[in-house]
């Protein structure tokens, strides 16, 4: 559907929903399942206020009607790439408003049977692949953004590594939001048994001052013994809202390092989950966020151990300036059969102004009864003595801080193996951290 100075863009309402199912090139089969998730959607209502999960998160300011769906062409603005810098890759998946704009995979990777490329587009050239996975961890009727974002889904990635394939040079997923735009990409990475792979996947806007929607989600599946190094940088801007539900499902024996950096959006509710299904599975969860102005960030996060002998490890550490808020709420579930379960989790909060909030809530739910689970959290402000320790030594009152706030993170930035990376998060804390007062 090609759109007009003139005409108005569809809304999230029936008719808009037609009207984006006729801008489509799909199998009949992901139709159906669209159009099942939009049935659910206007069965159900909206997150309830004084839900657990809702009741630090005030949606009521959120106004769906304000946003459009991804149908109209995307606006002309410049890629935003982070966290490619002296990296080679081994293909690059680009969208801008859900449009796609670049898509590319390196001919020795593809000969080893690797797919990596537009949702769209493979689920139309190889759909019995695509729909073996896609909804197989993500869930249409967890919520109504849930519903909304598997009815509207669009601008998405695939990506499936082979048995055995280790894929040398990381991959590169980047979404670009236009001011005022809507996102609502798809991104699903599977593993064969035996693979391995790094994913770059980074979410931006033009400017800090830039609005929008974003409605998105993320699934991981992982067969025995295989290994994912996934990166995930979030920085919409300010005046974004910002919807997503991420989950990850680690087999028997295989390893997860996914590293979250949570910088931008106005508005964010994620929910994140690693479930833990095979044998000897592990994973490492490195999360970051920053916030300033009035961001209200709010991440749930569940590490659920199916398995026996299974180990997870999630680190959050978040600095709040400002009237900005963070929510962290962390969940170890262990079910009965999950024996020998090593479980960790822990939030580090720092407050750099007296009109700031962090809200953090670990718990724990235990069926078995031979395991090792711990869980820890912190909220601190910055220490006096150490900024005039640093003034001693020459340092200004913002370089002190700085050099603070830099190290508080340090213990995330020492998890994280890729350089590109760990200087792209420095950079983004260093840019944002003001004079404490």
């Amino acid at each position: 559907m090609t759109q007009t100075a003139s005409t108005a863009p569809a809304a999230f309402d029936a008719d808009g929903f037609q009207t984006f199912l006729a801008t489509r090139q799909e199998p009949t089969w992901l139709t159906d399942l669209r159009r099942q998730a939009w049935d659910h959607f206007e069965a159900m209502q909206w997150p309830e206020r004084r839900s657990e999960e809702w009741i630090r998160t005030d949606l009521r300011l959120f106004q769906l009607k304000k946003h459009h769906p991804p149908t109209a062409p995307a606006a002309d603005v410049a890629m935003i790439r982070q966290l490619t810098a002296g990296v080679d890759l081994g293909g690059q998946i680009e969208t801008l408003d859900s449009q796609l704009q670049t898509d590319t995979l390196a001919e020795e990777l593809a000969a080893q049977g690797v797919v990596f490329g537009s949702l769209e587009r493979l689920a139309g050239e190889q759909p019995e692949l695509v729909r073996k996975y896609l909804f197989s961890t993500f869930d249409p009727d967890y919520d109504k953004f849930a519903a909304l974002h598997a009815a509207f889904f669009a601008g998405g990635q695939f990506l499936y590594v082979p048995k055995g394939v280790v894929v040398d040079r990381p991959l590169h997923i980047a979404s670009m939001l236009s001011d005022g735009g809507t996102d609502t990409g798809h991104t699903v990475v599977v593993l064969d048994e035996g693979a391995e792979v790094t994913v770059l996947r980074e979410a931006n806007s033009p400017s800090r001052e830039a609005g929008g929607l974003h409605v998105g989600a993320v699934e991981i599946i992982q067969e025995a013994q295989s290994h994912l190094r996934f990166v995930d940088l979030q920085e919409w801007g300010y005046k974004c809202n910002h919807f997503a539900h991420q989950k990850a499902r680690v087999g028997k024996d295989a390893s997860l390092q996914w590293t979250i950096a949570a910088m931008g959006a106005g508005f964010a509710k994620v929910n994140q989950t690693v479930e833990l299904v095979g044998e000897g599975a592990s994973s490492q969860v490195n999360g970051v966020m920053f916030t300033e102005g009035r961001q209200h960030v709010a991440y749930h996060t569940l590490q659920h151990h199916v398995a026996a002998n299974c180990q997870s490890d999630f680190l959050y550490k978040a600095a709040q300036q400002d009237h900005s808020r963070t929510v962290w709420r962390g969940m170890i579930k262990v079910d009965q059969e999950a024996q020998k379960t090593n479980g960790y989790q822990r939030n580090d909060n720092l407050v750099l102004s007296q009109t700031s909030r962090a809200d953090s809530i670990p718990g724990l739910e235990i069926e078995a009864d031979d395991v090792r689970c711990t869980h820890g959290s912190t909220t601190a402000q910055v220490d006096e003595e150490q900024i005039f320790y640093a003034l001693c030594r020459g340092f200004t009152r913002k370089e002190a801080v700085r050099m603070i706030v830099t190290g508080f993170f340090q213990q995330i930035f020492d998890r994280i193996t890729i350089e590109s990376v760990r200087e792209a998060l420095g950079r983004s804390i260093a840019q944002q951290v003001r004079e404490y007062e």
